[in-house]
């Protein structure tokens, strides 16, 4: 399994592989009672605890000092019109060096012009974008002093100025700006029914060499040919079959249950943890055998 080794200059041992679940404040009560023993690490947003006080801020180092954890950002705005947000990128680097976390990522989108859109809306697929991006990236994982990953998004309109279908711009942005990838299998299959392509050839269109980490999440059908990314229910049975395809074709990657919204009891939560680890298991013991024979 490909993991995220941790910095040579850090304290923290701890090696991010296996499956994992959003660290969120609604779980905080139950998660201090048990941690499941499905869950191998946690993914929080940065944001949404940078320069947090009180409880909440003392109740997140007990769990950074036992579990890996990973910082998944929500405002960076990669592909906005508007200047990177430097001071935001300089918090978080303190705060993922004050919590021992090795991994970034972010959404390959934008979500702010001269204030928050409170979307995550589709970067234009074209030689101009990448090129604009990728200097993002660049001075991200600068300031960061870490590589970071970006998630293939969700989007529900074409930009009719592009000049290159999604897996060619991921592709182009992910060598341009020297970065990996963060693969979000439940946003193939959404744009793949929204947009009409096959998701398994663009799962195989995806560097493998890239591939540090992988989402999956439930969505709602909005129609027969629409659905929205949510997040807010199961995991349907042809998600989890592309994360199946997903780790035949490029191997294993550390794997997170996104759920945002209908959040049901962490008991049902770490079910969903469970099946990521069951295909994981499949697919090792499967590589063990094909080494041995």
């Amino acid at each position: 399994m490909r993991g995220q080794e941790v910095n040579s200059n850090s304290m923290n041992p701890l090696r991010l592989n296996g499956a994992g679940l959003g660290f969120r404040r609604e779980l905080l009560t139950d998660l201090k009672a048990h941690v499941p023993d499905a869950i191998d690490f946690f993914e929080l947003a940065p944001e949404n605890w940078i320069d947090m006080g009180g409880a909440h801020g003392r109740d997140l180092r007990p769990f950074t000092e036992r579990y890996p954890f990973v910082c998944h950002g929500l405002s960076l705005s990669l592909g906005g019109p508007a200047p990177l947000d430097e001071v935001l990128l300089h918090k978080t680097r303190q705060f993922m060096d004050a919590h021992h976390i090795v991994l970034f990522t972010e959404h390959l989108s934008y979500c702010s012009d001269d204030g928050h859109l409170y979307d995550l809306l589709p970067i234009p697929f074209t030689e101009e974008a990448v090129k604009y991006v990728a200097a993002r990236i660049r001075r991200a994982q600068d300031i960061l002093e870490r590589r970071i990953a970006i998630e293939n998004a969700s989007f529900y309109a074409a930009a009719p100025i592009s000049e290159m279908d999604e897996a060619h711009f991921i592709r182009a942005v992910l060598a341009e700006a020297d970065c990996d990838l963060h693969l979000d299998i439940n946003n193939v299959y959404v744009n793949s029914v929204n947009h009409r392509y096959d998701p398994l050839e663009f799962i195989r269109a995806m560097p493998t060499e890239r591939i540090v980490y992988m989402h999956i999440a439930g969505h709602y059908n909005e129609a027969e040919d629409l659905i929205v990314d949510t997040h807010g229910a199961e995991v349907i049975d042809p998600v989890w079959r592309l994360l199946d395809e997903a780790y035949a074709t490029h191997g294993l990657a550390p794997t997170l249950l996104e759920r945002d919204f209908n959040i049901p009891p962490l008991s049902e939560l770490a079910r969903e943890v469970e099946h990521i680890r069951r295909i994981q298991h499949l697919h090792r013991r499967h590589e063990t055998l094909a080494r041995s024979s």
